[in-house]
């Protein structure tokens, strides 16, 4: 029987304010930390990430952030699993898994490809509202079809090209990241913005990773159902030269319409 090691990460985090978003720090950010934290400290980085998941069970603040967590105690596997909980003044705000896992030969297939879109250099940036994305500041953004958020479209997808502008590698934590980056594709249909929160993300990484990235990202978000103020949300993101990094699914929490002048209710 396999036992398991209970670890604490040594040092606290804290968010950096800029990437803020409607109720707190935003989710796909506070995820790519979580595995950051737990990468290296529970499996000694010796296997890639394959799935993150994370359930946010409340809005990450300012706070100090502390991750605990357990993790078997079997070296050499090919496979280990981290099961983490994200904790600010003793609560909990958040809990997940991450699953790591090394490389082996096996067959090959594409199902996600690329979508043919203009490059980046074809496509106009777009400057999202500081009110409704603060973190959108630290991110250089290019439209890649005709979809716009918050412009009433036919349908719940938004696709672009999107950028660090901080020059970061596209590592997993970015890709993380990434997937979350994106307006809430039903904002593709709406006209007035709301607050859609995460409730759960989970993201699928490849072994595109295991190479180096940098600059730009394609990035495709899609809604696969909506009803009874719950959401769920497809996204994909794709290297400058067409591999597949990421694929994600989430849960969102769609709030009531907020009032004029109050963004946060």
């Amino acid at each position: 029987m396999v036992g398991s090691v209970t670890l604490t990460t040594d040092s606290e985090i804290r968010i950096d304010p800029r990437w803020w978003s409607w109720e707190g720090a935003h989710g796909g950010h506070v995820a790519a930390l979580a595995l950051t934290a737990v990468r290296d400290r529970f499996t000694g980085g010796a296997h890639p990430v394959r799935t993150l998941t994370t359930h946010h069970l409340a809005p990450v603040d300012d706070s100090p952030l502390h991750f605990s967590g357990t993790a078997p105690a079997a070296v050499g596997r090919r496979t280990a699993t981290c099961v983490f909980t994200g904790h600010q003044n003793g609560v909990p705000v958040l809990v997940g898994s991450a699953l790591f896992g090394a490389g082996r030969p096996g067959p090959a297939y594409d199902g996600h490809p690329a979508p043919d879109v203009p490059g980046p250099q074809d496509c106009r940036s777009l400057e999202l509202p500081d009110e409704l994305s603060p973190f959108a500041r630290q991110l250089e953004i290019r439209p890649a079809t005709g979809d716009r958020p918050l412009a009433g479209g036919d349908k719940a997808e938004l696709t672009a090209w999107i950028r660090f502008l901080d020059g970061r590698a596209i590592d997993a934590p970015a890709a993380v990241t990434l997937t979350d980056v994106l307006p809430p594709a039903l904002y593709a249909r709406w006209r007035t913005p709301r607050p859609v929160p995460t409730a759960e993300l989970t993201v699928h990484l490849t072994d595109a990773l295991d190479d180096t990235h940098q600059g730009w990202a394609l990035v495709r978000i899609r809604t696969a159902h909506a009803s009874s103020g719950w959401a769920v949300d497809d996204s994909a993101v794709w290297s400058a030269d067409g591999g597949l990094l990421a694929l994600a699914r989430q849960s969102r929490v769609v709030r009531s319409r907020p009032a004029v002048g109050d963004a946060d209710s």
